[in-house]
């Protein structure tokens, strides 16, 4: 398909749509079996920052058989002159139409693209529910960390990957391969995709509710997550796409390990990842390399959810700063885990970053802290923000979180008198050639997640969210060294109850599209009216989603998937919260939370103790 230099010309940042970037890959669809457009239901700079994608680009072009093509949804400006000029959404390969390829696959990395994903259909040609797609038309997958609660997307999607992709989406077009050369039906495909260990496909399930509206019968059958069992060797990228234009991590990345030991009771990432699993520093080095020489990069950042926890960190990172010292390539570390910042990692940190430290206490007191097993105390925030002030920092960032279970309003004034606290440390320092000194504090709304101890909480009222946040900012207002900034209390309102939603929410989904919702993640475009409008027509209350507390014994929308981790061991870690009882760290003692039967990572080395 021709994509003319009129309409290009036309629109904001057109190079999102033209491809042909460095390391791109482009194949002869006569020497192929199967085509897969990876499709990401965002703007070119956010999706091609994004790990995953460039992961599984990189694995399924590997085959000889299988052509991988990316799709980014197209800004509202494209959007009209694709609908205008009657022209279908495309990869940016070869400009492909995306109601040619064989798969089109979403990843699904925050709730509020939902809209996105059907708007991309629509303009692809595709029917967007996945009951009125004909033969002819692509098979509609999604994977991702919102996959981990498929269901109000069921009406969409025609089959689900739920874990790690490296190795299941190679069996996905396997099957696709054989269905096709076997000449199969639809039906008869997806039946054969649904017998791939982590592949769910909602259309072979009937769901029954309660007059209460709460599960009566759910999937009937146990998907099991998929995971990486020897992740040291693992195909990972040696080539990474160079774009045309900045895009939000313009830098190769180098993932250091999966996972999480800490148990973060708030942190779905830690819990749906587990066990943790490592790559040596050797692999890592090479990777580095590999990808620094393949694409020009001049910056290199390590990519986890936990940096400071790699057991081989001091180790691999005295190397890598050789190496890129070489090369006068610069290193970025993500936010840091204040009870493991060293003088080590301080000199490390000087070296690898130059913009402000980053610090996510979370919480404002000790005993909040303690709720979300956050296992850090004041004196360690304190005394890592007076090595970070000696050594030269003179901004320090810090995360917080509003509307956590149990807080109170001396928990939220505790963010304000924390921050008054660093400031004061500053002050009583003696430090040559002092300059001023800048804390950046940033809150965000808790969002009760899906396999979290708190799935069972009620999220807090948008009223009292704009109540904390209009509280914290009267102290704040105050100091011409705090900039305080929150997020959108509808957005997350919103975000909580498509996180924790069950089937009958496809139908609000469609209903806010095609009200016009989209790009729902961009507060200028985000409208909290239309989705409220929605959930009217469609007779569905969403406060039933989020506003209420869930009983232990109820069947969760979710329950039917299997990550690892034990129902029980989420409920023993809900009510040591509200106990205010802290759980170790998974590298000090073994939690018992169930993820021990994959025999992997940290678990094999806590059993040889």
């Amino acid at each position: 398909m021709k994509i003319y230099d009129d309409i290009l010309l036309s629109v904001e940042k057109p190079i999102r749509y033209t491809g042909g970037e460095l390391n791109s890959v482009i194949k002869d669809y006569h020497s192929v079996k199967a085509s897969f457009a990876f499709c990401f239901p965002d703007v070119y700079e956010i999706g091609m920052s994004h790990l995953g994608m460039r992961i599984l680009y990189h694995v399924l072009n590997l085959r000889d058989d299988v052509v991988c093509e990316r799709v980014f949804a197209p800004w509202v400006d494209f959007e009209e002159k694709l609908r205008e000029n009657k022209l279908p959404l495309f990869s940016l390969e070869t400009k492909r139409e995306l109601n040619h390829f064989d798969v089109v696959g979403f990843t699904l990395q925050y709730e509020m693209s939902f809209t996105n994903i059907l708007n991309m259909l629509d303009l692809g040609n595709i029917s967007v529910f996945s009951k009125d797609r004909k033969e002819e038309e692509p098979l509609i997958c999604a994977g991702g960390p919102c996959a981990v609660n498929p269901e109000p997307l069921f009406a969409f999607i025609d089959f689900f990957m739920i874990g790690e992709g490296e190795e299941v989406i190679n069996e996905v077009m396997d099957t696709v391969i054989s269905s096709k050369e076997l000449k199969k039906s639809r039906k008869e495909t997806l039946l054969a995709l649904s017998k791939i260990e982590g592949v769910y496909v909602p259309s072979l399930y009937t769901v029954t509710y309660k007059e209460d509206g709460t599960v009566l019968k759910g999937v009937s059958d146990r998907i099991i997550k998929r995971i990486i069992r020897n992740f040291d060797e693992v195909v990972y990228p040696d080539k990474f796409i160079v774009p045309y234009m900045n895009i939000v991590h313009d830098r190769v990345i180098v993932e250091l390990f999966r996972g999480c030991t800490r148990g973060c009771r708030f942190c779905q990432a830690g819990y749906i990842y587990r066990p943790v699993r490592e790559k040596t520093p050797d692999t890592l080095l090479k990777q580095s390399e590999n990808l620094l020489n393949s694409s020009g990069y001049e910056e290199i950042s390590l990519s986890s959810l936990s940096t400071g926890d790699y057991s081989c960190f001091n180790e691999f990172s005295e190397k890598l700063v050789e190496m890129t010292a070489k090369q006068g390539v610069s290193l970025s570390l993500p936010s840091l885990r204040i009870d493991n910042f060293t003088l080590e990692l301080m000199e490390k940190a000087k070296i690898l970053r130059k913009s402000g430290l980053t610090f996510a206490p979370e919480a404002g007191t000790q005993r909040l802290r303690d709720v979300i097993n956050k296992n850090i105390t004041k004196e360690d925030i304190l005394s890592s923000c007076e090595l970070a002030f000696k050594n030269g920092w003179t901004t320090i960032k810090l995360y917080f979180m509003l509307g956590l279970p149990t807080e109170n309003m001396d928990d939220v004034k505790g963010i304000a008198d924390l921050t008054f606290e660093i400031l004061k440390v500053y002050k009583e320092l003696d430090i040559p050639g002092k300059k001023g000194v800048t804390v950046n504090v940033s809150t965000a709304f808790f969002v009760p997640k899906p396999f979290t101890p708190f799935q069972w909480e009620a999220q807090d009222t948008i009223e009292n969210m704009l109540e904390k946040s209009k509280f914290l900012n009267s102290y704040f207002s105050k100091s011409r060294k705090v900039n305080y900034s929150w997020h959108e209390s509808n957005l997350s309102f919103m975000e909580g109850v498509l996180a924790r939603g069950d089937r009958r929410l496809s139908d609000v989904i469609y209903t806010a599209w095609k009200k016009g919702c989209k790009f729902d993640s961009w507060g200028k475009f985000f409208r909290y009216d239309l989705w409220m409008d929605a959930f009217r027509e469609c007779q569905i209350d969403p406060l039933f989603y989020n506003q209420r507390v869930r009983e232990t014994d109820e069947i969760l929308p979710w329950d039917f998937i299997d990550i690892g981790v034990t129902k029980k061991h989420l409920q023993n870690e809900k009510e040591k919260a509200y106990d205010e009882v802290t759980t170790p760290n998974c590298l000090d003692e073994c939690v018992n939370c169930g993820v021990m039967k994959y025999k992997e990572g940290i678990c094999i080395e806590n059993h040889k103790n």
